[in-house]
């Protein structure tokens, strides 16, 4: 957990972000580990925490704004962003008119500098004017933020490589279903596609 950035880049060169292959179907309840309970920042400071309806490590299913079905892209550096629109980009596009789909676009940033209140604010408005939501039918693409130290969240989903992507499905009860890593292959993108049409149908 406490590797450095040239260990990342060695591994980087080696796969280029692919640490392992996506999942091709939906993780059974049964094995799905909940996803850690994320505070995140909107560009104009709205605080929100992810999975939506959690409280510490619940989700209440029942709350209006708990959607069906989240994906979540994380990125830690600015070298993964790409990576990670490689999935949400297509995901979007097939699930335009879902009311019941959220997508989150989550960046971390670990700087105790940035972290800082007043950097932060600035860092924020920056954000705003360059990352715009974008809207495709019912369906939005939010970007929001985390700031501060992410060791235990990190340890919590074993993310070791802060220069690639992470891409996680999650049902509605904030249970990670389906993984993706690095940039989406044609046979990734189709079993992410495949397995969130399928967790919309589950009862």
């Amino acid at each position: 957990m406490s590797r450095g950035y040239f260990a990342d880049m060695s591994d980087l060169k080696k796969h280029g972000g692919k640490i392992a292959m996506a999942n091709k179907n939906l993780i059974p309840v049964a094995v799905a580990a909940k996803f850690p309970t994320l505070e995140v920042s909107y560009s104009d400071g709205t605080l929100l925490k992810l999975p939506l309806g959690s409280d510490g490590n619940v989700v209440d299913p029942n709350k209006l704004d708990v959607p069906e079905a989240t994906l979540l892209s994380l990125s830690f550096r600015a070298s993964s962003q790409a990576m990670n629109e490689s999935w949400s980009k297509p995901f979007l596009n097939t699930f335009s008119d879902s009311k019941n789909i959220h997508l989150y676009e989550v960046s971390l940033v670990d700087s105790w500098f940035l972290s800082l209140s007043p950097v932060k604010r600035i860092l924020l408005r920056m954000m705003k004017q360059s990352n715009p939501s974008e809207n495709s039918g019912a369906l939005q693409r939010r970007f929001v933020y985390s700031f501060g130290d992410h060791y235990y969240f990190r340890k919590e989903l074993q993310i070791l490589n802060l220069l690639t992507g992470y891409v996680f499905l999650l049902d509605k009860f904030g249970r990670i279903r389906w993984q993706g890593f690095g940039a989406a292959t044609e046979e990734e993108l189709s079993s992410l596609l495949s397995c969130t049409s399928n967790l919309l149908e589950e009862k």
